[in-house]
């Protein structure tokens, strides 16, 4: 016979196996309207207790009867449609359901939502890192693990979704909080030296695409941010640029959208020749872009790319990224003595440590120039 409890503490009886079982409401079910029972089992009374009393805990805490509608695959799609897409940038959106779609779902999304754990996350992430990429002609050639930054952001969009799980009484803890992360690999810097910089737009002028990469170079503007300025951003008495939008590719198509964070939107100084360079373009343009494509609209930035691994192979200079233009623009600004909080203002960076801590390589060399000009300096006054 059940051994009655006090009133919300639920029953523990010993079944005929031999096994002990507390028994308790864990709420009603929503189209019933029937009381929905739970229970635990142990092998002793005194074992029993103390699971009912940590489900019975639990259950103040977590809807347990909602969150058995949920797997987690089917929780990643209602996150996504009803939060991600609200908050994360349009640009972001693919990435998203990419994540969700092509990793998360295939791996852990038949699991109930319940039920996910940290070291389920682990062996899922520990897959990812050794034979997570998704087979495609294009990736033939590449590692077949994912990178440990693409991990770090699939577990960053998991863990957003189980922090609203957690809000809305799903689940007690986010099972994410406990998981350990690859480390980032460094991806190592390349820049163009000043030395290389005549080739450059020398090649850059007889391809037709100079004015973009000198801007580009006067600026350290990110490639969406340059392909997006308009006339109407440009004051050239001023000799001033106002980063209003990006140019980006979402679902396919080249379209306009917002800018990466608040510091990204900023006012740029440009100088005489920038400014010159800009003015002559303007009077042979009928676009309201600065640099449009063929048609008059945004031009793509995948073709942007293509168009500067070309120049470069025409100048017999090495491949860079177009935003290893971006880290020119910066080694060449802090190397030439511009301060460092000017230069992380002109990235649009969120901070100047955040600038700092990228160029590190850079500001350690002029500190140690700087260290050696004071020794000069207090070595002359000690010979007086």
């Amino acid at each position: 016979m059940a051994k009655r409890r006090a009133n919300g503490e639920g029953s523990i009886r010993k079944r005929k196996d031999g096994r002990w079982e507390g028994r308790y409401t864990a709420g009603r079910d929503a189209e019933t309207g029937k009381t929905v029972y739970k229970n635990v089992l142990g092998k002793t009374q005194a074992e029993v207790k103390e699971k009912l009393k940590k489900a019975i805990r639990e259950n103040g805490q977590v809807d347990v009867v909602k969150a058995e509608q949920y797997t987690v695959g089917q929780w990643m799609d209602v996150w996504f449609e009803n939060y991600a897409k609200i908050k994360v940038r349009p640009s972001s959106h693919q990435t998203y359901r990419g994540y969700i779609d092509n990793h998360i779902k295939p791996n852990i999304g038949t699991l109930p939502l319940k039920k996910l754990t940290s070291l389920e996350l682990q062996r899922f992430y520990k897959k990812l890192l050794t034979s997570g990429r998704v087979d495609r002609i294009e990736a033939q050639k590449q590692p077949k693990g994912l990178s440990p930054k693409t991990v770090r952001n699939i577990n960053q969009v998991i863990s957003s979704a189980m922090e609203l799980a957690k809000e809305q009484r799903l689940i007690l803890t986010n099972p994410t909080d406990s998981c350990a992360l690859p480390r980032l690999e460094h991806r190592e810097m390349h820049t163009l030296p000043a030395e290389q910089l005549a080739s450059f737009f020398r090649e850059a002028r007889e391809s037709g695409v100079f004015e973009m990469y000198y801007i580009e170079l006067a600026t350290g503007l990110r490639r969406g941010e340059l392909l997006g300025l308009k006339w109407g951003d440009i004051d050239l008495a001023q000799g001033t640029i106002r980063v209003q939008r990006q140019v980006a590719r979402i679902n396919g198509e080249v379209v306009e959208a917002p800018l990466k964070t608040k510091n990204s939107y900023r006012t740029v100084s440009i100088g005489p020749d920038a400014a010159g360079i800009l003015r002559d373009l303007q009077a042979k343009g009928k676009s309201e872009y600065v640099f449009p494509s063929p048609s008059g609209g945004p031009i793509s930035p995948d073709s942007v790319l293509h168009m500067l691994h070309r120049v470069l192979k025409r100048a017999g200079l090495p491949k860079v990224r177009f935003h290893d233009l971006r880290h020119t623009f910066a080694t060449l600004a802090l190397q030439n003595g511009v301060d460092i909080k000017t230069v992380s203002g002109m990235l649009g960076h969120y901070s100047a440590g955040f600038t700092l801590d990228t160029y590190a390589h850079v500001t350690t060399a002029a500190q140690k120039a700087a260290a050696g000009t004071m020794g000069n300096v207090l070595s002359g006054a000690l010979q007086h």
